[in-house]
């Protein structure tokens, strides 16, 4: 009797939940007949976007678990190549140190000059603006010139910056800028630096120019005196599709960092000092064919990207308040 009454008293405590289950169905199975226009249009980019990005993601996480030479089938190995990058492989925990480092110094002052250049150019007039825009937004256009950053930083005092140096008695002997460890990562800074000024500061200029001006009107009523408060009240805010999206492409760029590095530094750099995590990838990949290990480490830089793209959209939506 007691177990008919226990399971009575259950069927009543499920019914209401399976109720909510399917109104919840009915309803999401309106939305989708009433928007079947929209995500028919949306299909195309949908099977584009799975086929070659969330795809391939999905067969790197499982490759990662795998030992893959691409000649053999692979063999399942589990969380041996993700042991060995963080026990036994030194150059690969050199190159995450090198990463973090760029992508902290070069992320943030960049993502935020291209802002501020965006916002002092806003101000200028039509023609000069278009100049002016043209003339920051030449380094992205420019090939990645690397060519004059090796004229610039040559070890012999034909370089431009040690003939300065040594002109001016700043120094006795040219400066082995591009071969001494110690001196690799800060160039590799300063360059990113110049090729920084790319797509992220087109997208704030765009930005600027569509925000509503009637805000500001709207704004000096509400109490709003200056700049600043213009700043971050109003454009700040009105900006963050922009402000996203630069975000994206600036922690993208700061994390994937290679051919600067090979370029610049060579391949592989003096005692790993321009290392990366893309570069160590691009030697397992790319030349050994170790594709399991590779795909490993593949993985950690996409976690790594995922959780810095979290954390900067959990900032931004601080923004104005």
């Amino acid at each position: 009797m007691s177990a008919v009454t226990t399971e009575t008293t259950r069927s009543k405590s499920k019914q209401p939940l399976q109720q909510r289950l399917g109104i919840h169905q009915r309803t999401m199975l309106r939305t989708l007949k009433a928007n079947r226009p929209s995500y028919v249009m949306l299909a195309p980019f949908f099977v584009v976007f799975f086929t070659f990005t969330v795809f391939p993601v999905i067969v790197s996480m499982l490759l990662s678990l795998t030992d893959f030479n691409m000649l053999e089938f692979p063999d399942w190995v589990g969380l041996q190549n993700y042991a060995r990058l963080f026990v036994t492989d030194e150059v690969f925990l050199i190159a995450v140190k090198n990463t973090l480092l760029l992508a902290t110094i070069t992320g943030p002052i960049s993502y935020v000059a291209c802002f501020v250049l965006a916002w002092l150019i806003n101000e200028l007039s039509p023609k000069l603006r278009a100049f002016v825009t043209l003339v920051f937004y030449a380094p992205a256009l420019s090939g990645n010139a690397f060519i004059v950053w090796k004229l610039l930083f040559a070890n012999d005092s034909y370089g431009y910056v040690n003939a300065f140096l040594m002109k001016n008695h700043l120094i006795l002997e040219p400066v082995l800028w591009l071969t001494s460890p110690k001196y690799i990562l800060l160039i590799l800074i300063i360059v990113q630096l110049w090729l920084s000024l790319g797509t992220s500061f087109l997208a704030f200029i765009a930005g600027l120019q569509g925000l509503d001006k009637t805000l500001y009107e709207a704004g000096a009523v509400d109490g709003i005196r200056n700049r600043w408060q213009e700043l971050w009240y109003i454009t700040l805010p009105s900006m963050r599709p922009q402000l996203m999206f630069g975000a994206v492409i600036q922690i993208t760029a700061s994390f994937a960092i290679a051919e600067v590095s090979t370029e610049i530094a060579g391949f592989p750099s003096i005692q790993y000092a321009g290392h990366t995590i893309v570069t160590h990838l691009n030697d397992f990949g790319g030349i050994r064919y170790e594709m399991g290990y590779a795909s490993a480490i593949a993985t950690v830089l996409f976690v790594i990207m995922l959780g810095s793209n979290l954390l900067v959209q959990k900032m931004l939506r601080r923004v104005g308040e």
